[in-house]
């Protein structure tokens, strides 16, 4: 009991620090950017104590190896990376909506989006990726999103997972049930060469006024009582256990009934409610090493949307110093109409000036991995944080994101 008090009051002691610490990215220091590639200085992403690494149990790695290299690199990474240009450093930071191998090999970015219209032709598909593998110098991550219940990728492929259970139905089964299902579905997965999933969602199944959220009136969400970091730890355990590694969402805490995709949801959670959430997340940081963040917007912190709020992605980045952090898909509508001062947008013809306000104001917040389902604009992002990167400050900020995604992909045994 004193342990959980302890850690209860730590939790809500780093919340209040982060509230109290952090400065909004003002609209003259977007527009300064538009103009200039050194723009006034803004939001800055904390630096992390050696000491608080967070280390994958799925590798390990010589701390005296890592201690004189740049960004705690492993050593055995320091050629490749030393060799890389700040455009494919930045490519890294790009998720891409699945495409063909010719378009990613050129481009050299640092994983895909697989949904399941990619799916339908599974021979095609594994040649493909095959194809953009063998041509690239760093091999994908490739990410999908196989939660179980609705959002089951594998349901139309595999006979056996057709009917995958939901969240809901996992968190009332023991853990070994878990662990085992898991493995079977993470094998799947490996075999057709993803190896990133796009789960577990730790949302809340219940907002601050004791209603059901969104996600879990979905079934989405691992949320029920004090056994469900051991539940979620299990289904983590079984996926790594078939190469699988796993993203955490939505940071912290998708507690709204509205669909965030569609449009800007709101949460009215005080912060001791943000605080209970947040806990759900940091007691499973040393097992999931990428998070990705929410697009509610949590109205008693800010009013910006979490995953573009710099005090929100602080409080995920002190959860470990080596945790990737995602964003949703930035082509999202109601995203890209928050940065436009729109209610919708409903043109592709997005202006180029909001597009990189978007790319500006998710790089400041702290984010490392940009989560974009329209392939051309991949292009443009790469090249406008490449731009960026004519002031240190940038470069030092895609550097420090290009390499949490290369220690990922280290530890994960992409990189040998």
């Amino acid at each position: 009991m004193k342990n959980k008090l302890f850690t209860l009051c730590f939790s809500i002691a780093l919340l209040c620090a982060v509230f109290a610490g952090a400065d909004e990215v003002s609209t003259s220091e977007v527009t300064a950017a538009e103009n200039s590639a050194a723009p006034e200085a803004s939001t800055a992403v904390p630096e992390a104590s050696a000491a608080s690494t967070t280390v994958d149990t799925a590798a390990t790695t010589d701390t005296a190896a890592i201690d004189s290299t740049p960004y705690g690199l492993p050593k055995e990474l320091l050629p490749l990376w030393d060799s890389l240009t700040i455009k494919q450093k930045a490519a890294q930071m790009v998720m891409v909506y699945f495409s063909p191998a010719k378009f990613l090999i050129e481009n050299e970015f640092g994983a895909v989006l697989v949904m399941k219209n990619h799916l339908k032709d599974v021979d095609s598909f594994k040649e493909k990726l095959q194809a953009a593998n063998d041509g690239l110098r760093i091999p994908l991550l490739v990410a999908t999103d196989q939660e179980g219940g609705r959002v089951n990728r594998l349901g139309h492929i595999s006979e056996q997972w057709k009917d995958a259970p939901s969240a809901k139905e996992m968190r009332e089964m023991p853990d070994d049930s878990i662990a085992k299902i898991a493995k079977s579905i993470g094998a799947e997965l490996h075999a057709l060469g993803i190896n990133l999933n796009l789960a577990p969602v730790l949302d809340p199944a219940k907002d601050h006024r004791g209603k059901n959220s969104f996600i879990e009136e979905s079934k989405r969400s691992w949320d029920k009582d004090s056994t469900s970091v051991e539940k979620v730890r299990a289904f983590v355990k079984g996926m790594r256990e078939s190469g699988v590694s796993c993203v955490s969402k939505h940071f912290p805490g998708y507690d709204s009934w509205t669909n965030s995709d569609h449009q800007i949801a709101i949460s009215s959670s005080p912060k001791k409610k943000m605080t209970e959430n947040y806990h759900f997340f940091l007691n499973l940081a040393e097992d999931i090493p990428v998070t990705m963040m929410s697009s509610v917007r949590f109205v008693r912190v800010s009013s910006r949307p979490a995953v573009f709020e710099p005090k929100i992605v602080r409080m995920a980045r002190k959860m470990s110093p080596d945790m990737v952090i995602l964003t949703d898909d930035l082509w999202g509508v109601s995203l890209r109409a928050w940065i436009s001062g729109t209610e919708r947008v409903t043109s592709k013809n997005y202006p180029r000036r909001d597009f990189r306000k978007l790319i500006l104001t998710a790089l400041n917040a702290g984010n490392d991995m940009f989560m974009i389902t329209y392939p051309a604009k991949a292009v443009e992002m790469v090249k406008y944080l490449e731009q960026l990167a004519k002031n240190e400050k940038y470069k030092t900020r895609i550097e420090e994101s290009a390499a949490r995604i290369l220690k990922l992909k280290y530890k994960a045994g992409l990189l040998q």
